[in-house]
C-alpha cells in the first residue's frame, strides 16, 4: 500500500510506544523514528465508553512526552470492548482465561485511539474493527494462554500470532486489531503537517 505521508520535510518522528507491533507497522510505512514510552495512569473514569477511553488515553500519552521543536509525535492506545465493557491487558493467567471465555463464540470490538502532535497542534481519532471469535473449548483457551502470547495484549489475544486461530472473521481494518491503524495514522500525519492533503 502507498501512503500519502512521505515525510518530504524529513520531520523527526517519535513513536510514543514500546510496542514491537507498533514499531513494526510504523517502519513498514517507510518511516524512520525513535521510540519512547509515556508513563501514564491508564485507568478510565467510570461511565466513559471504551471508544472515548482509548481516545483519551492516546491523547494523554501524546501530552506526557516532551516534544522537541519540529518533531512529530505518534501515540496510540488499544482496547477490546465486549458487551460495552473495556478489556485491557490481562493482569494474570486467570484474567486472560476469563477474557477469552467471555469472547468465545461472540463478536467484540477493537478500538484504537491514535493521537498525533506536531508543534502546538494535536489531532486524534479512533478506529474500530469488529472481530468474531469461534466457539472455543476450555482446553483451547488454556493451551493458548499457556503460550504466554495473550499476556501483553488487549483482550488477551494477538490476531497477528497464534491468536489468529481463535478468530472466525473481522469487519474493518486488520491493522487496527494489531494496534496501529495505518490508514488513520497516515491521514492524521497528512492533516497535521499539511503534506499529501
Amino acid at each position: 500500500m502507498t501512503y500519502k505521508f512521505q515525510n518530504q520535510k524529513r520531520i523527526p518522528i517519535i513513536l510514543g510506544s514500546n510496542s514491537p507491533r507498533r514499531r513494526e507497522y510504523l517502519a513498514g510505512m517507510g518511516h524512520s523514528f525513535t521510540a519512547a514510552s509515556a508513563d501514564i495512569d491508564e485507568r478510565l473514569s467510570a461511565g466513559l465508553s471504551p471508544r472515548d477511553g482509548v481516545l483519551l488515553l492516546a491523547e494523554r500519552k501524546a501530552m506526557a512526552l516532551t516534544l522537541p521543536a519540529d518533531t512529530l509525535l505518534i501515540a496510540a492506545d488499544t482496547l477490546v470492548e465486549y458487551d460495552g465493557v473495556p478489556l485491557g491487558k490481562p493482569i494474570d493467567r486467570a484474567d486472560a482465561i476469563g477474557m477469552l471465555r467471555r469472547l468465545s463464540g461472540t463478536r467484540h470490538y477493537v478500538h484504537t485511539g491514535v493521537a498525533v502532535r506536531y508543534g502546538e497542534k494535536m489531532l486524534a481519532d479512533v478506529c474500530t474493527t469488529a472481530v468474531d471469535f469461534r466457539t472455543l473449548s476450555d482446553a483451547e483457551i488454556v493451551a493458548y494462554v499457556d503460550t504466554g502470547e495473550p499476556m501483553d495484549k488487549a483482550g488477551a489475544y494477538g490476531i497477528q500470532g497464534l491468536g489468529g486461530k481463535l478468530v472466525s472473521g473481522i469487519d474493518g481494518e486488520f491493522d487496527n486489531v494489531v494496534g496501529l491503524p495505518r490508514t488513520l495514522l497516515d491521514e492524521l500525519m497528512c492533516k497535521i503537517t499539511g503534506e499529501g492533503v
